[in-house]
């Protein structure tokens, strides 16, 4: 199953000319998802092609404006459209009523319910398919990270199959059940199919880097992790828990991810040449993102 990433907004704290505020949206078997979800992420979803009406869940990484106020204005018009089905967000534990507050203002025009969801770390939200799990990260506030990953499966290796005898619904009884008899004979599921592993999508947003980041990006396909400054600038970094270019890759590769894409780029940066260039000589698969990348699994 295709696993696809638009990177709504790259910016951090402030948005620029040609970079919005941060968010991205993952789409997966026909629903999306949000995590983040900053001022005019839903003008971005318009120019983008993302479907107000497939919004199943939104994961908020913590409560600084810029990651959750356009959430306002994006329930606002999902209620204008008519949006009749619940919709889930995941917050921090404790700023539950931030989230109130952005959706309480317009109570009257709500066409569905919203439920607001505080959250540790662990197994959040089960799709069909899929798990997403939160980590802790290291900020000025408490802020998780997010793992999305597909459920492993069982593919078949036909020609065994067949050669034993199984056909037709005996596949569908052999996934439910794990086993079936043919002729008296006992065919086992891990007989005659492989584990195939589900693909990982994670996101770090605003923190220091972290082992808890780490951990949960082993071996992942994709790692998005914020990238607030350069290493020319890692004092400011550290002063206010953000992340240079060179420590994001350095996350990477000790987490063995296939590729990393850096967002929240400061509004200093007019040109993040040297954010890439510095990420680089740390782990070769880095790329920068702009507005309206879309990044496929």
């Amino acid at each position: 199953m295709e696993i696809r990433i638009t990177m709504l907004g790259t910016s951090g704290s402030s948005p620029t000319k040609s970079r919005s505020m941060p968010g991205l949206a993952l789409t997966y078997n026909g629903g999306v998802y949000l995590f983040d979800c900053g001022e005019a992420s839903q003008m971005q979803m318009i120019k983008y092609g993302i479907s107000f009406s497939k919004i199943n869940a939104i994961f908020i990484s913590h409560a600084h404006g810029d990651h959750i106020i356009g959430i306002a204005g994006l329930i606002r018009t999902m209620a204008m459209n008519r949006r009749s089905a619940d919709l889930d967000i995941f917050i921090p534990k404790g700023y539950e009523s931030t989230v109130k507050a952005l959706i309480s203002f317009d109570r009257a025009l709500m066409t569905y319910k919203i439920n607001v969801h505080g959250i540790g770390t662990g197994v959040i939200y089960r799709g069909k398919g899929f798990s997403v799990r939160s980590f802790r990260l290291n900020h000025t506030v408490t802020s998780y990270g997010y793992v999305f990953r597909e459920d492993d499966r069982h593919r078949f290796i036909v020609d065994k199959a067949k050669r034993l005898g199984v056909k037709g619904e005996m596949y569908s009884k052999l996934q439910k059940n794990g086993a079936i008899r043919i002729d008296g004979r006992r065919i086992t599921l891990d007989s005659i199919a492989r584990v195939q592993k589900g693909k990982a999508f994670v996101y770090a947003g605003d923190s220091r880097p972290s082992k808890a980041t780490i951990v949960a990006a082993r071996g992942a396909d994709l790692l998005v992790h914020e990238s607030s400054y350069s290493g020319s600038e890692r004092h400011l970094a550290m002063e206010r828990k953000h992340s240079t270019s060179e420590e994001a890759a350095q996350v990477a590769k000790s987490a063995g991810v296939k590729r990393l894409i850096l967002t929240h780029i400061s509004a200093r940066h007019s040109s993040v040449d040297d954010l890439e260039r510095q990420a680089r000589r740390i782990f070769k698969k880095t790329n920068v993102a702009q507005d309206g990348d879309i990044i496929i699994l």
